[in-house]
């Protein structure tokens, strides 16, 4: 499994991801992100936005899915038992 995680430290939103990643017992490797928006190129390669979280998925074709909500909900669909 290769999943990746771009997260920002203190943000509600990547802690939400992040839980659900936990619950489900998957690995996952994190990228933390600049706080300033200008200096987020990495993210901003793989998802065409600079915000976070932005999960990888490249065993589901998934390059760079942004928003919290369909992130949980693509882990729950694909990853839950």
């Amino acid at each position: 499994m290769s999943l990746e995680l771009y997260k920002l430290p203190g943000c509600p939103y990547c802690a939400k991801v992040e839980t659900k990643l936990d619950e489900l017992g998957l690995d996952y490797v994190a990228h933390e992100v600049p706080s300033s928006h200008s200096d987020r190129d990495a993210v901003e390669s793989v998802s065409g936005q600079t915000g976070v979280p932005v999960l990888v998925d490249p065993d589901h074709d998934i390059d760079g899915m942004p928003e919290s909500d369909d992130i949980v909900a693509h882990l729950e669909q694909h990853y839950a038992e």
